[in-house]
């Protein structure tokens, strides 16, 4: 839910972007953090439940967008490419950011990876253990929204967050344990995402919805395998 949600709030930080003229994506990066954090705050200090913290963010994060937008009379081809996603049109400075964000998100991972795994399977004894759980909460959160960001430019700000749940939930299905769902969602994602591009080149379709596509259709393929091996 957060990650559908933070995908909302960017579309504000991409239209705050073109108005002021300045990298789109290094403003929906700010923008998503400051959002994931206010959305942390706002469960622990107003007692909101989570999903009602996201969806108020989300809705204010739209409502913005779509003012900034028309403000800046920014409907255009550049606008269209965060909402639908089209990689011919990322520069070269919003690749290296790419690279340098996702880099960063990998060593972040593996330095606290036995840390995510403890929290997430028994959240009081990690507190008992002496594990800092809203830090790690927070490290959480910020980690998600810079994922989102990196693949605005991909599949579109609609439907980046399909690319963040569905080859989770599709890892999900043959993982016996957390290390190996990291791996292969990491690979199953991969996979899509580069299939994906070369089906959307050859057969002149969208990148975005292909991506999408191919990952649902992986993951109901690990599904069925997950189904049958019980039966039999």
């Amino acid at each position: 839910m957060i990650g559908h949600g933070l995908a909302h709030i960017s579309f504000a930080g991409v239209a705050l972007g073109l108005f002021l003229n300045v990298m789109p994506l290094a403003v929906a990066l700010v923008i998503a953090v400051l959002a994931a954090l206010g959305i942390m705050k706002l469960k622990e200090n107003a007692g909101v439940y989570g999903d009602t913290a996201i969806a108020i963010f989300s809705s204010v994060g739209l409502a913005l967008g779509i003012l900034l937008a028309t403000l800046a009379h920014s409907f255009n081809v550049d606008l269209f490419s965060y909402l639908f996603g089209d990689i011919l049109a990322i520069g070269a400075s919003e690749v290296w950011l790419s690279i340098g964000l996702a880099a960063i998100v990998v060593f972040v991972v593996i330095l606290n990876y036995h840390k995510f795994m403890y929290m997430t399977f028994d959240r009081e004894a990690a507190k008992t253990s002496g594990i800092k759980v809203g830090r790690l909460d927070v490290l959480l959160t910020i980690l998600t929204a810079v994922t989102i960001v990196l693949g605005m430019k991909v599949v579109g700000i609609l439907l980046v967050s399909a690319l963040v749940v569905i080859p989770a939930a599709a890892a999900l299905q043959l993982s016996s344990n957390f290390k190996q769902a990291i791996i292969l969602s990491s690979l199953i994602a991969f996979v899509s995402v580069l299939l994906g591009l070369f089906l959307a080149f050859y057969l002149d379709l969208p990148a975005s919805g292909t991506i999408v596509i191919l990952s649902f259709l992986l993951f109901g393929l690990f599904y069925i395998f997950k189904r049958k091996k019980r039966i039999y």
